[in-house]
């Protein structure tokens, strides 16, 4: 692993940091019904991490040398509630998977500190995903 790869998948997880900070702020505005009020409160609760996520790449890749985008990744606006969630799912199964690898490059690498802090987004997504799964469970079709 190089360096300029890796700071070439960063600056691609940091753009689909950038594009979970969107997905979560224009969901919450976009809940409706009943469960509007906690929904929404549960899209902007996430808004928090990811933003630490998104602080924590842009100054590592900078560290690196590199430039940090500026792009995020496209967001997808499906309509109700729970196609909101489901497309929540999607998206933080991918963070799960691309942290997961974003580790391993770390370490083949050798920057132990970046392998740690992958690591623990790894366990961050993780959380947010088994939180959606959750109240997909009993969610009406």
């Amino acid at each position: 692993m190089t360096k300029e790869a890796l700071i070439e998948r960063l600056n691609s997880d940091l753009a689909d940091e950038f594009g979970a900070i969107i997905q979560y702020t224009v969901y919450a505005a976009r809940a409706t019904g009943p469960y509007r009020p906690q929904l929404s409160q549960f899209f902007l609760a996430e808004v928090a991490d990811e933003q630490l996520h998104a602080q924590f790449l842009a100054n590592k890749i900078v560290s690196l040398g590199g430039t940090p985008t500026t792009a995020a990744r496209r967001v997808p606006l499906p309509e109700g509630n729970r196609a909101m969630l489901e497309a929540v799912v999607v998206a933080e199964k991918q963070a799960v998977r691309a942290y997961t690898t974003r580790a391993q490059e770390a370490e083949a690498y050798g920057d132990k500190g970046l392998t740690v802090q992958l690591e623990d987004f790894v366990r961050d997504e993780t959380d947010h995903l088994e939180e959606t799964e959750r109240i997909l469970r009993d969610w009406p079709v």
